[in-house]
This record gives C-alpha cells, structure tokens and sequence, in this order.
C-alpha cells in the first residue's frame, strides 16, 4: 500500500468511529430524555438509568416491574423521616415515584432468589429540579441524595 492509501484508510476508520460514538451518544441523549419524561425505559440487565445502583426507572431484564402500595408507602416512610428528605419536601419538592432496586442472588446450586433490598424515591420541583433518595431497606434509612437542578435562560 501506498501512503496515499494508508491516510485515506486511517480517515476513514477514524470518521466512522466518530459516526459510531454520535450514534451512542444520541442513543444515550433519548434514553435520558424518556426517563425525564416518565416513560418507560428498559436498558440493560437492571435498568442502567440509575447506574452503579441499578435501575432507577424500576425497570429489569423482564420488563417493568410493578411496586405495591405498601412497598411504595414504605420507602416513602423511611425517605420522609430522613432530616434532608424533609428540607426538599419543605422546599417545595414532591414525591413522584418509587423504583426498586432489586438484587439477584445466586445459591450455590445455580438457584436465583431476588429481593428489593434498596429503593429510589424521585422527588421533583416544578420542571426545574429533581432529586433521587436512595433508601436502604434492611437498615431502614437514607444513604444517598442526587439532586439535579436545570436553569433554562429563554431569550
């Protein structure tokens, strides 16, 4: 091959690579604009949109997982006695949902048990800002607080 080639090839696999990472990228940027709006998601093994956590969305390998009330009323129980949890409620945030985080685990045998050990509870503030509460079920509290403002300047 001639050097003329080789740098035409180069170009090329670098302008695909690029097409491939906007494809991500734009894949990604849906995703995350369904989960704004509160639709239904499903990616990945536990859901992804909550990270290293699982799904936040509720969502799992099977589809979306529904939550009963008493599951819900007590995550929401625990999130409310949190101090932090009720400056948001003060401020103006409201519950807006529960999302399990269910955990697999498999015995030595190869048998699955799952159970929801840890739940989210989605806090939002008009269309300006979001919290995710991470509540631990076994030890019945609060571990972690992600809130997330958006400011919009329209001119």
């Amino acid at each position: 091959m001639n050097e003329k080639e080789v740098v035409t090839k180069r170009k090329s696999l670098i302008l695909l690579s690029i097409i491939a990472l906007a494809a991500m990228l734009g894949s990604l940027y849906l995703t995350v604009y369904a989960a704004d709006n509160g639709e239904e998601t499903n990616i990945g093994p536990m859901g992804m949109c909550g990270g290293r956590h699982g799904g936040m969305r509720g969502g799992g390998p099977f589809g979306s997982i529904e939550v009963s009330e008493e599951y819900k009323a007590k995550v929401i129980s625990i999130a409310e006695s949190d101090s932090d949890v009720q400056g948001l409620l003060a401020d103006g945030y409201n519950v807006t949902g529960v999302r399990p985080i269910i955990k697999y685990v498999v015995d030595a045998n190869g048998d699955v048990s799952m159970k929801a050990t840890s739940a989210v509870v989605m806090l939002e503030k008009g269309t300006t800002g979001r919290a995710s509460v991470l509540v631990n079920l076994t030890e019945a509290k609060v571990t972690q607080i992600v809130i997330l403002t958006r400011t919009v300047i329209e001119k």
